[in-house]
């Protein structure tokens, strides 16, 4: 079979997708729209009604799921939900690729692959890097790792839920980069909640500085990239000049953060975590260095 003709096969071949939240419904509609007969499962069957008068097939048991498909996607709140259902439908693994969608650390996403190894099934791990509304949109893309011919054998058939990013054969590497990108948008969801408490303590509403707020969060990247296209490239060579911000002059104002909202009565994890990378990069003698230096004291934690 060339390139083409499998391209084509993967296109209208049959998936399986176990887990209907929100983001296992997003991904069986979408694959129902890209002409994909879709079989479901979920422990909750009535979260099925909906995608199955969409055209999905509502599989009775888990091994009647797997059964169903050679690509199995799983879409579930961790990885431990997937032993749970299917340590006892292990005689249907055998010869199928399980693509697990789930969130865990990279460590468990390591053992998987050797579980469903030992099962005789193959193994992709993926990180969706979109919301439930965004899945199937060219805004969504998703981070895959394990076997390069695995992932180019089911490209075709995961495309339609977002543009596959492979990040190599090691299996931890994909739930690597989603945990990392998560590091990076839950903390900034709250520090948005706490800077809206902050002003909320002078009467502001919610609705009236979250605007100002998101523009701010919006231009971290492009202030990053201010005079440098690619800043990661100084902290790859351990260079941390500090002709434009320095630690000591970002650490005065994390110590004004604290003092603020201790003074506002606002919970201080947030202020007191960022505080403490300047004081410890100003304690090991780096405060003329640039802000980025605090990196040192996340590596190498005391």
């Amino acid at each position: 079979m060339n390139e083409q003709e499998n391209r084509t096969t993967q296109q209208n071949s049959p998936v399986t997708v176990i887990g209907l939240g929100p983001m296992g419904q997003a991904m069986t509609r979408t694959l129902l729209t890209a002409g994909h007969p879709v079989t479901v499962w979920n422990r909750t069957a009535g979260r099925a009604a909906g995608v199955v008068a969409e055209g999905a097939t509502l599989a009775a048991t888990p091994a009647e799921a797997l059964e169903a498909s050679d690509l199995v996607i799983l879409s579930l709140t961790d990885y431990q939900a997937m032993y749970d259902i299917l340590d006892g439908a292990t005689a249907s693994l055998a010869g199928r690729t399980l693509v697990n969608l789930s969130s865990d650390t990279p460590d468990r996403t390591r053992e998987a692959e050797a579980w469903a190894a030992g099962h005789g099934a193959t193994f992709l791990t993926g990180g969706v890097m979109a919301p439930a509304p965004m899945v199937g949109t060219e805004a969504a893309h998703v981070y895959y790792s394990g076997q390069g011919q695995v992932m180019e054998k089911h490209r075709a058939a995961l495309t339609p839920i977002g543009t596959p990013k492979y990040m190599g054969a090691e299996p931890g590497l994909a739930q690597m980069m989603y945990q990392a990108q998560l590091a990076v948008f839950l903390t900034t969801l709250s520090a948005l909640m706490h800077a809206t408490a902050m002003l909320g303590t002078a009467g502001l509403k919610a609705q009236e500085v979250l605007p100002e707020l998101l523009s701010s969060a919006d231009s971290i990247g492009d202030m990053l990239r201010a005079g440098e296209e690619n800043p990661g490239a100084a902290l790859d060579a351990g260079e941390h000049p500090g002709d434009l911000s320095t630690v000591t002059m970002m650490g005065a104002t994390a110590d004004h953060i604290v003092e603020t909202s201790t003074s506002l009565g606002l919970d201080l994890a947030l202020p007191l975590a960022v505080q403490a990378h300047y004081r410890r990069a100003i304690e090991d003698g780096h405060g003329g260095d640039n802000w980025t230096r605090i990196i040192d004291g996340i590596r190498g934690p005391r």
